[in-house]
């Protein structure tokens, strides 16, 4: 099973800055608190991690590797070093590693959001549907976490690869009920309505989405579909046209074109 990630990170991490301690014969700095050995480790594990972190933004996974793993070195208990190895170890398609991270970042901060949903989301990812159902819904518990419509959307679309239609619509409408323009709950929920043959709200949720001004070739496919299945043929039409002229070498202008020779 292959879930379509909406969000992996949140925690591009500020660059730590360098320790400054003055001497005596500076006033200023009499009574400055000195560093301690714990937090110079915490220190250069953030240092790292945010190192880690923009190599994997780059896609030089080996210098990533390298970094967040220094990162460890200096504080095994950095839970973000934990949650950006994760996906590095994901990336090479070590899942079993990947999994050790995900499930350490949330050990050491078992109430937090986004550790929860990106437990979730790989559990998800790799077939554990009902379990990562749990972490999802921890997320969206926690009060701080600024950003629990992702983690109903990324619940929602779990739902939905798991033929819980019923269940996703209701995920992705609490998503939208936080941020009415999530554009991935908005696709999705259409997804879904339209999957359930209610096409004509599905149409709503997609001409939503089309208004938030950045089509994908799946959306645009789905447009289709809707208005076809509505027998609006013009507006079926221009959404055909908008997915040859836009994406003409994506796999459902493929579809399409293969569809309309048949």
């Amino acid at each position: 099973m292959r879930i379509d990630r909406v969000l992996i990170l949140s925690l591009l991490l500020p660059l730590a800055g360098c320790v400054t301690t003055h001497t005596d014969s500076n006033p200023i700095g009499k009574n400055l608190p000195q560093t301690s050995k714990a937090d110079r480790a915490v220190e250069a594990a953030q240092v790292h991690t945010e190192l880690g972190q923009r190599y994997l933004a780059s896609g030089d996974l080996q210098k990533a590797l390298a970094k967040l793993t220094t990162a460890l070195q200096f504080d095994p208990n950095y839970a973000p070093a934990h949650t950006v190895i994760a996906v590095v170890y994901e990336r090479i398609n070590q899942p079993a590693e990947a999994e050790v991270h995900y499930r350490k970042a949330v050990a050491l901060e078992p109430t937090k959001g986004d550790v929860n949903n990106n437990l979730g989301l790989f559990l998800c990812s790799t077939g554990r549907v009902a379990e990562s159902y749990g972490y999802f819904q921890k997320a969206v518990a926690d009060p701080f976490y600024q950003t629990p419509d992702i983690a109903l959307t990324n619940q929602g679309i779990c739902q939905l690869s798991n033929h819980e239609v019923v269940e996703a619509e209701a995920s992705f409408r609490s998503a939208l009920a936080r941020n009415a323009n999530n554009s991935e709950a908005l696709f999705q929920l259409a997804k879904a309505l339209y999957l359930n043959n209610d096409a004509f709200r599905a149409r709503a949720f997609i001409q939503r989405f089309d208004a938030l001004g950045a089509p994908t070739a799946a959306a645009l496919k789905l447009g289709y579909d809707i208005e076809t299945h509505l027998g609006n043929h013009d507006g079926a039409l221009t959404y055909s046209t908008r997915l040859q002229t836009q994406f003409p070498d994506s796999e459902q202008a493929r579809a399409l074109n293969t569809n309309v020779s048949q």
